[in-house]
C-alpha cells in the first residue's frame, strides 16, 4: 500500500534550479545548481549551490559521496573541491565503520530460543559435552 505521506509530489515553484554538471574527467564533478524564478530567469535573491560528486573504491564496488561545496564561484569551488571531498570521504569512511560496528555487536539468537541447559549442562543427546 502506497504511503499517504509521499503522495504530494508537486514542484515547489519558489525553489527552483537550473543543474550544469561540470568535470574535469578525472578525479570527480561539480553540479552547479543556479536559482530560477518559476519563468526560469536567475533569481539572483538566492545563492548558487556547489554540490561535488566522487566515488570511494570499496571491496563492494564504487560508493558514490555527494558534498555541498562553501563558495560563491566556480573557481573557488573546483579550488575547495579537494579538501571537501576529503571531508566527506572521511565521515562517510567513518559512518561505515560504525555501521560494522553497530552489526557485529547485534546478538543472534536462534529462532526457537536458547536450549534449556539446566544443573547438568545441556540436554541428554546434544553434541556438546561439558567435563
Amino acid at each position: 500500500m502506497a504511503d499517504e505521506r509521499n503522495l504530494d509530489v508537486q514542484m515547489d515553484a519558489n525553489a527552483l534550479y537550473r543543474e550544469e554538471l561540470i568535470t574535469d574527467r578525472r578525479v570527480g564533478a561539480i553540479r552547479r545548481l543556479t536559482p530560477v524564478t518559476p519563468d526560469g530567469m536567475d533569481d539572483p535573491s538566492r545563492p548558487t549551490l556547489f554540490i561535488g560528486q566522487a566515488e570511494l573504491m570499496s571491496n563492494m564496488g564504487p560508493v558514490p559521496i555527494n558534498f555541498e561545496i562553501e563558495a560563491d564561484s566556480l573557481a573557488k569551488a573546483v579550488e575547495s573541491f579537494g579538501a571537501a571531498a576529503t571531508a566527506a570521504i572521511e565521515r562517510t569512511v567513518q559512518q561505515i565503520q560504525e555501521m560494522r560496528r553497530q552489526a557485529a555487536s547485534q546478538l543472534v539468537v536462534p529462532q526457537g530460543g536458547m536450549p534449556n541447559l539446566g544443573p547438568g549442562g545441556p540436554v541428554p543427546g546434544g553434541k556438546i559435552q561439558l567435563p
